[in-house]
């Protein structure tokens, strides 16, 4: 395996979003043609964040939750404690990857990851992420700059999921979240991010084959 198939892992714990978002800046902007491609699993402290298209008429009700206006496409999410962050920092030129196709590929690792559950999850047409009976459980949002990606996916596992009700999240009025707790699923945050982790790998694997 060469330099540039290789994918680093690297798993963060509990960080800042605009620290997280700084590194990634950081790591893409200085990056190179040899620079193997990372996979970031963390998680953030409550934050409500706003993409390069969100309207503010979509924070209906922020509380003492900050918003940080960010970089990445879509509308508006809520990160916290409780959610599966994956930041996905990959050189999509180099993989040929397209942006709607790296979209299908994320949203198909968390499909996967839901038959795993015996979940039936499902694409939902022009508003990407992962659904299960309408309800919204996996978010995604990038960002492509120098034919590479970043910011990714966020997976709704354990959390308090009262902040949703506070905008419109991705946009749309009436939708409604979900997670994997409330869906039966009991093991643990590191359980779940391995899980993960391997399909994401093992999609990403084929699609370099």
């Amino acid at each position: 395996m060469s330099a540039t198939d290789a994918l680093v892992i690297r798993h963060l714990g509990r960080v800042d979003y605009e620290t997280a978002w700084h590194d990634m800046q950081t790591f893409t902007n200085s990056r190179d043609h040899n620079t193997p491609d990372e996979l970031w699993f963390l998680e953030h402290p409550p934050v409500f964040t706003l993409g390069r298209n969100g309207k503010q008429e979509h924070l209906r009700h922020t509380d003492d939750i900050a918003v940080i206006n960010t970089d990445r496409g879509g509308q508006v999410t809520y990160h916290g404690p409780g959610q599966l962050i994956v930041y996905t920092l990959l050189n999509v030129n180099r993989r040929q990857l397209g942006v709607q196709s790296l979209v299908q590929l994320l949203e198909q690792a968390v499909i996967d990851l839901c038959v795993d559950y015996r979940i039936d999850a499902q694409r939902r047409e022009k508003a990407p992420g992962v659904y299960v009976d309408g309800r919204k459980l996996a978010a995604l949002g990038l960002r492509i700059r120098k034919g590479c990606s970043f910011h990714g996916l966020s997976l709704n596992i354990d959390m308090d999921l009262t902040p949703f009700s506070m905008i419109d999240p991705c946009g749309y009025a009436d939708m409604e979240v979900t997670q994997l707790r409330d869906l039966g699923v009991t093991e643990s945050m590191t359980t779940i991010t391995g899980q993960l982790q391997n399909h994401l790998e093992n999609l990403l694997n084929m699609q370099d084959s």
